[in-house]
């Protein structure tokens, strides 16, 4: 994974700076702390689309923060919910008593969600509710008098996460080696990344094969061991991959016909990322459980949820019911909750689902229009949230080794689109990609920035492409 941020070692007499205390002090996620050439960038301020650093230049936030930032920057009416919050009530705990924002919340959120999705537990983020997914799923076939069920699937290149449950089931080796054993009975399954389908190649069309693979290795492993599946209604571990027509109808199928639970990790994809409240009814899916974080507060409080509907609830229901014995101490905290809340009131005054659904396409042509640049592969994805892969030859979707890769995004995308005032994910977790997922309040003008920037610095990057892969130009 490439990201925008280097460390540097300030000389030890140097002054106390937010540089060279940042430099001496902050460890920063998925940062290197090796030393750099580059200055560390710090972030100081944002308004609507645009963040500004500390030197006062101004950059488009092409990437919502990370896949968070829903309704721009610089939301007054988020930070004051929770100001008024915590002078009502700053924190108490949800472990058997409640307070009225989550209480609140919860029934939103229901409203919200498919018709049998009725339970909401809440984390603190991401990794923790897909974390609370794979504990429930566990706990409830045990309650079903099933306790052998306890194995998930997942796809290769997926990221659900970085707890070790969350981990496990994520699908890219690089980041879950150094920590392995993880927890046993994480299975990987092919993705639908059509551009790259080897399972199709040779059919002419899609054969849903990618969907045939779940069943193929619940069956392998046993139904009776499997517990559930967890899917993203566009994967974004690879680059943004949409799912063929059918593929979720299919995947719901397998599921009911070997007694398996379908978990969509909507982390990401929730909240209007693709033009909907939950991003499965983008393609019609019937989950049984949703994970979501993120974009439930825009970024404004940390806040995760795990939603449930009524037939996995059901063990717990009830006198002498079992208990979920699963707990956080800061899920449901109340000023995040007041801030989700906050959050809402916003996508229903101004309509923002709406605003995806009718920007989208405008935002794809930008895209598509930088087809022409020789290392544009493929344009995917959906929404406000899209990915480009880069190739050697567009003709023959030659693959980078990992080296050029590298020279390609870290030698020169990642700092040429920071300079030219764009940030977004150079990304090579599969193949080299760059992710884009701007605010949902984006419009024209800020596509055409997007468009601008990234058709200078692909050009700039095709030209260097002999050098960068050591071949005569």
């Amino acid at each position: 994974m490439v990201l925008n941020s280097h460390v540097v070692e300030p000389p030890s007499d140097a002054p106390h700076t937010v540089h060279g205390d940042a430099a001496q002090h902050l460890w920063g996620h998925f940062t290197n702390l090796d030393a750099s050439t580059r200055e560390l960038r710090v972030i100081e301020r944002g308004e609507g689309c645009y963040v500004f650093d500390a030197q006062g230049r101004r950059y488009l936030d092409g990437l919502a923060g990370l896949f968070t930032n829903q309704l721009g920057h610089g939301r007054t009416e988020l930070a004051e919910a929770a100001a008024t919050q915590a002078a009502t009530l700053g924190y108490f705990p949800i472990w058997t008593f409640a307070h009225p924002a989550a209480v609140e919340l919860a029934a939103r959120l229901a409203g919200h969600a498919p018709p049998d999705v009725n339970r909401v537990f809440f984390t603190t983020g991401g990794s923790d509710a897909v974390e609370s997914a794979w504990k429930l799923a566990r706990q409830y076939w045990q309650a079903m008098g099933k306790p052998g069920k306890y194995k998930v699937v997942s796809r290769h290149l997926a990221y659900h996460g970085t707890t070790l449950g969350a981990l496990s089931i994520t699908g890219i080796p690089a980041i879950k080696a150094p920590f392995e054993p993880l927890v046993p009975g994480a299975l990987k399954v092919a993705n639908t990344n059509e551009y790259r389908c080897s399972l199709c190649r040779h059919a002419g069309s899609c054969t849903m094969s990618c969907a045939d693979d779940i069943e193929r290795m619940i069956v392998r492993e046993g139904p009776d061991t499997v517990a559930a599946v967890f899917l993203e209604p566009v994967q974004n571990g690879g680059g943004c991959f949409v799912p063929p027509d059918g593929y979720f109808q299919q995947v719901r199928e397998i599921c009911d016909r070997h007694d398996v639970l379908f978990v969509s990790d909507e982390v990401i994809c929730a909240f209007g990322r693709l033009g909907h409240m939950f991003g499965s009814a983008r393609f019609d899916a019937r989950p049984d459980m949703i994970t979501v974080a993120k974009g439930i507060t825009s970024g404004y409080a940390p806040l995760g949820a795990l939603l449930v509907n009524d037939r996995v609830a059901e063990p717990f229901l009830g006198p002498g019911a079992d208990t979920y014995l699963h707990g956080i101490t800061w899920g449901g905290h109340p000023l995040s909750c007041a801030v989700a809340l906050a959050s809402l009131d916003v996508f229903e005054a101004e309509d923002i689902n709406q605003h995806v659904l009718d920007h989208e396409a405008m935002f794809r042509k930008v895209l598509d229009d930088l087809s022409d640049i020789p290392i544009v592969g493929e344009v995917r994805g959906t929404g406000y949230f899209y990915a480009i892969e880069l190739v050697k030859d567009r003709d023959t979707r030659a693959l980078f080794s990992p080296q050029e890769a590298d020279a390609l995004l870290r030698g020169v995308l990642s700092n040429r689109l920071f300079e030219l005032g764009l940030i977004c994910r150079a990304d090579d977790r599969g193949e080299p990609v760059i992710q884009l997922s701007p605010p949902l309040i984006a419009g024209p003008e800020e596509f055409g920035v997007i468009g601008d920037v990234l058709r200078q610095a692909l050009t700039e990057a095709s030209e260097r492409l002999p050098e960068l892969c050591g071949t005569p130009s």
